[in-house]
């Protein structure tokens, strides 16, 4: 059962992300490409410039915030699935930078924390 709420919590965390994301400016290209390294939830442009994007949603902070759960293993893999897509997607060619998200669902808020970290992952 927890299993399913998590799932449907990073749902709902990059549906977030991505109106959060169109709201900017940005241009949804994909949603949760996947690689042999992983799965990139948002693929984005903005002026030319391709942005993949980790979201990362929690519900409380028991655990830390959401952008601490991106260890050096995760930040390789994001690397590593990025430059595939890239490869495989000439269209997407120039700039490139990951970026990360970080959604807090707050029980007292009517909106979510969002945190956008820009160039996280280098």
């Amino acid at each position: 059962m927890a299993k399913l709420s998590r799932n449907a919590l990073g749902r709902w965390g990059e549906s977030v992300a991505a109106d959060y994301l169109t709201k900017l400016g940005y241009e949804i290209v994909e949603r949760n490409m996947r690689t042999t390294y992983g799965e990139i939830d948002l693929v984005t442009r903005l002026n030319g410039v391709t942005i993949f994007v980790e979201v990362k949603t929690r519900a409380n902070t028991h655990f830390g915030n959401p952008e601490e759960s991106i260890t050096t293993t995760k930040r390789q893999h994001l690397i590593e699935a990025s430059q595939t897509i890239l490869q495989k997607h000439p269209e997407l060619d120039g700039d490139w930078r990951i970026d990360v998200i970080a959604i807090q669902k707050l029980k007292s808020a009517d909106k979510p924390l969002i945190e956008h970290f820009e160039n996280a992952v280098n």
